[in-house]
C-alpha cells in the first residue's frame, strides 16, 4: 500500500512513525477510553499507550503492541505527548466509521517531537487525507501501580458479561455497590433507584468469572 511505504517528506527525522492497514481498529479501541477530551500518549519500543483520566480518580489505558502495527518506529527511548482525544476520533474517521466490502483506510502517523503537532495520513480508495493535530504539554498522571502483595481481593470478569449485566442496573441509582467475598453472595452488584433495591448476584464458579481471589468481605460504591 503506497501509504504505508512511503515516509513523507521531511527535513527533520520524525521520532515516532506508525502505520495501520485498518484505521478503524485504532479508532474502535480508543473509543472505548473516551470519556474525557484529552488523552496522553506514551510511545515506546513496547508500543503505544493512551492514557485518559478524570479528576486524578479514573484513570483509563488503551495499548497497542507494536506488533500490530505493519510499521512502528521509536527513535527515543521514550516519546509522550498530550492531544485532544475528541479531535484524533475525528480525523481517523474522516471517511466515515463504516467502509465498503474490500476497503479499509490506511493510517501513517508522524510525530517529529516537541511542539509538533502530530501528523495523520490517511488513504482509502486512492483518496489521501493530512491531519495535523496540535499536541500539548503532558500532564502528570497518577500511577495506579498497585502492590501485588497488598492486594485483599482480585476478581477476573469478562467483559462481555459483565456489559451485559450493567445494561440491567438501574441507572435512577445514584451509586453502583460492588461486594466482593470468599462467601456468597461472592460478586454483587447492587443499586438503590426510585424502584427500591436491586441485586446481581454471580457466584465464584460462574462462566463469567475468568479469576476469582477473594480473602474478605469488601463492599465498596
Amino acid at each position: 500500500m503506497p501509504l504505508c511505504t512511503q515516509l513523507p517528506a521531511s527535513g527533520e527525522p520524525y521520532l515516532l512513525v506508525a502505520s495501520l492497514d485498518n484505521a478503524r481498529h485504532l479508532s474502535s479501541l480508543l473509543r472505548a477510553v473516551h470519556f474525557q477530551d484529552h488523552a496522553t500518549c506514551f510511545a515506546s519500543t513496547n508500543g503505544l499507550r493512551v492514557t485518559v483520566e478524570d479528576a486524578k480518580c479514573i484513570q483509563a489505558n488503551a495499548f497497542i503492541q507494536a506488533e500490530i502495527f505493519q510499521e512502528f518506529t521509536v527513535q527515543e527511548e521514550s516519546v509522550t505527548f498530550r492531544i485532544n482525544l475528541s479531535v484524533l476520533l475525528d480525523c481517523l474517521t474522516i471517511f466515515g466509521t463504516g467502509s465498503l466490502p474490500g476497503t479499509s483506510t490506511a493510517l501513517r502517523m508522524c510525530y517529529r517531537g516537541y511542539g509538533y503537532p502530530l501528523m495523520l495520513f490517511l488513504e482509502e480508495g486512492g483518496v489521501v487525507t493530512v491531519c495535523k493535530i496540535n499536541t500539548q504539554e503532558p500532564d502528570e498522571l497518577l500511577d495506579f501501580d498497585f502492590c501485588s502483595t497488598k492486594v485483599v481481593n482480585k476478581i477476573i470478569l469478562q467483559s462481555e458479561g459483565l456489559r451485559e449485566a450493567f445494561a440491567e442496573l438501574d441507572m435512577t441509582s445514584e451509586v453502583l455497590q460492588i461486594t466482593m467475598s470468599p462467601d456468597k453472595p461472592y460478586f454483587r452488584l447492587s443499586t438503590f433507584g426510585n424502584a427500591g433495591s436491586a441485586h446481581l448476584d454471580y457466584p465464584k464458579d460462574s462462566d463469567l468469572m475468568e479469576a476469582f481471589h477473594c480473602n474478605q468481605t469488601q463492599t465498596n460504591r
